[in-house]
């Protein structure tokens, strides 16, 4: 008996539009902000905010040498995607001990904070022969890592006075440029005075994340680096400034199942919704394991069917989702696309407004995106 005919694989249900050309306007765009003599740092960890770091990275090239990133390991996936060794690869985070090496080696750059870490990467490339790249990190008040400032200089001679250390970078971090002007300038203008009272020599000058960059741009032009993050996925963090960005991911599922259901039916776990009338529900493949946020529960998020929104009923399950597609025009059938971020016909639902529903962030609703969602690039 012959066997069947295999089927051909079926697209996920989920996936994560990624357009590639918006990414790279939105480099030039903080580029024209940071102005010609600020090189960009391109923030591409937690998977380049859950666009892909690998397709990020590359598609980037050219427009940056400098890439950031949070561990060891996103370290040796920029450096692969780039296929260069003379792209800046920055680990932004504190090195565990047992990464330390193994940065110096690849030749990436760590940040310190301690003259104890100045003395492992030191000990670290003596053993291999290699010279440790640093940046000195100041705390002016985000309190995550950083040397205070009156120890400022005595990091900063630790790292001159190492023979296996160079001083590459000095920076700091705003924590709330994107909510307290007054107290982002009085970092900035501590942040300068200093500098005045060490010997910076040729190392870069960083300070600006993407809130920074947007709001203060024209008060950091002493620096030489900026990092940018969200914005260069399309998404201002100061909602009303940097209109000019373009949303790089659109998200993305499909109908799986159309029921007409009776007044007094629950919807969901716990039946936090009863139906108060006949209506015509679709139930989507997408879920909090995909990474649409279980605090959209009950918070009235909408998604994009036929070019309508469409409220979302009851409780976000891990797998499905079911809404409300009474008001549609007409018959919405399985296998149609339905829009959680993005643009249908005249609307458009974004991350800043899922994450205001779900009552946090856009970065963690960009980062929160699952595996699971395929992404696809255009």
């Amino acid at each position: 008996m012959p066997l069947p005919t295999e089927a051909p694989l079926p697209p996920l249900r989920c996936r994560a539009e990624i357009d590639l050309a918006a990414l790279r306007a939105n480099a030039t765009y903080c580029q024209e902000i940071a102005g010609s003599s600020c090189e960009l740092m391109a923030i591409v960890k937690a998977d380049a905010y859950g666009h892909g770091l690998e397709a990020v990275v590359t598609a980037l090239r050219g427009k940056t040498d400098w890439f950031g990133v949070a561990t060891f390991h996103e370290a040796l996936r920029t450096r692969a995607a780039c296929g260069d060794r003379n792209t800046h690869v920055l680990i932004l985070s504190p090195a565990t001990p047992e990464e330390i090496e193994s940065i110096v080696a690849n030749e990436f750059s760590g940040s310190v904070s301690l003259p104890s870490e100045v003395t492992a990467y030191g000990s670290a490339a003596a053993r291999i022969g290699k010279t440790a790249k640093l940046h000195a990190v100041v705390d002016t008040g985000m309190g995550r890592m950083g040397c205070p400032s009156g120890e400022f200089a005595s990091l900063v001679r630790t790292i001159r006075e190492n023979p296996h250390c160079r001083l590459e970078g000095i920076d700091s971090h705003f924590p709330s440029a994107d909510e307290d002007a007054e107290f982002t300038l009085g970092q900035i203008k501590d942040f300068r005075e200093l500098l005045d009272t060490i010997d910076v020599g040729d190392a870069h000058i960083h300070l600006c994340n993407s809130a920074g960059l947007i709001g203060f741009g024209a008060n950091t032009r002493f620096a030489s680096l900026a990092r940018p993050g969200l914005a260069l996925y399309g998404i201002s963090p100061l909602p009303e400034a940097a209109t000019e960005l373009r949303p790089v991911m659109s998200l993305k599922t499909k109908v799986i199942l159309v029921r007409r259901i009776s007044p007094g039916t629950g919807i969901s776990y716990g039946r936090t919704f009863i139906a108060e009338r006949r209506m015509t529900v679709a139930t989507l493949g997408v879920g909090y394991g995909d990474g649409y946020p279980r605090l959209l529960s009950g918070s009235g998020a909408e998604v994009l069917i036929a070019g309508q929104r469409c409220p979302l009923l009851g409780r976000v399950t891990m797998d499905q989702i079911v809404v409300d597609v009474s008001a549609v025009a007409r018959d919405v059938v399985a296998g149609e696309d339905a829009v959680l971020i993005g643009r249908q016909g005249e609307l458009e639902i974004t991350a800043g407004e899922l994450a205001q529903k779900a009552g946090t962030i856009p970065w963690e609703i960009l980062t929160g995106i699952t595996h699971r969602v395929e992404r696809v690039y255009r």
